[in-house]
């Protein structure tokens, strides 16, 4: 056709040399930045096999737990018993499975209750101005200044027999540990998701979603508080560690379960005293707790990393 220009047969052809990078989802980019964390891929799979090891526990070695065998007192690993057993002929392996998955399930409950708190608090300190904002960092930074440990021990100290009759021995000792674990863990939390709204509230994206008329919540909940949660899952991460080692101080102490459910600080407790003769009974639970902080340290290094857009696949 007169006046028209055929196309050229390598306008659309790839130029040589030069890669046409294939698209990649967000998710897809922060997997690809976790896997090559070698680190943090191997916590993963040793956390994985003790979560699947302390949830399958009954499955896998079904001894019970307060079995008493006093001819098998303080006896070394055999296959009778792969990691011991107690001085009342108690298999450690039975009492490991089992308390493990209430050391995990404290962690995990203490997370959750300090990073709701904390994400609520900062999320608030975030978007509100003046009094409401210096109010809530004066709050922080009281709790921040008091030490923990002693106050932990404190209020366990104050409130445990009164739980203990309202919620039976076993469950209100458990509420009160999470409760106060994570109550004294919201602060860095709180500090770093008001430091995240301070930054996304004048981002291009919530300046347009408030011209269009969102309300404040919603600017919150769609735009803001979901570009901030990177920090936040890698804190989660460093608080599920941060209660296991509190739960297990506290056992070790006394204060924590009763003295009949074997946690992994209970065990340590009850093998304090014999260590000269028996170092199998406090080894054992003295390593799960080592290997799952250190797995989980690790995995949160790794989040830091896979979450962070600034770092190139």
């Amino acid at each position: 056709m007169a006046g028209s220009t055929l196309a050229s047969p390598t306008a659309n052809a790839p130029v040589p040399g030069v890669a046409r990078r294939k698209h990649v989802s967000p998710g897809m980019e922060s997997w690809i930045r976790f896997r090559r964390h070698r680190l943090a891929v191997a916590g993963a799979i040793v956390l994985g096999l003790l979560v699947l090891s302390v949830a399958l526990g009954p499955i896998l070695w079904p001894v019970a737990i307060n079995d008493i065998d006093f001819t098998a007192m303080l006896q070394g690993p055999s296959w009778a018993h792969p990691l011991g057993t107690d001085d009342l002929g108690q298999d450690v392996l039975a009492r490991m499975l089992y308390g493990g998955r209430i050391s995990l399930a404290v962690g995990l409950c203490a997370m959750f209750v300090a990073i709701g708190v904390g994400v609520v608090v900062g999320a608030v300190a975030g978007m509100a101005r003046g009094s409401v904002d210096t109010a809530l960092m004066w709050v922080t930074d009281l709790f921040l200044s008091l030490p923990q440990l002693p106050l932990l021990l404190v209020l366990i100290y104050l409130f445990r027999d009164a739980l203990k009759q309202i919620a039976g021995p076993e469950v209100g000792v458990l509420v009160l540990i999470i409760v106060v674990i994570g109550g004294l863990r919201w602060m860095p939390v709180a500090r770093l998701v008001r430091a995240q709204f301070f930054s996304l509230r004048e981002k291009e994206f919530v300046e347009a979603a408030r011209a269009l008329g969102a309300s404040t919540t919603r600017q919150v909940v769609r735009h803001i508080l979901p570009n901030a949660l990177g920090p936040v899952i890698v804190a989660a991460t460093i608080d599920v560690a941060v209660a296991i080692i509190a739960e297990s101080t506290l056992s070790f102490l006394g204060l924590g379960v009763p003295p009949d459910i074997p946690t992994w600080g209970r065990i340590l407790f009850d093998a304090k005293d014999y260590l000269d003769f028996a170092p199998h009974w406090a080894f054992f639970p003295g390593a799960a707790i080592f290997l799952t902080v250190l797995c989980i340290n690790y995995i949160g290094d790794g989040l830091r990393d896979a979450l962070d857009p600034r770092r190139v696949i």
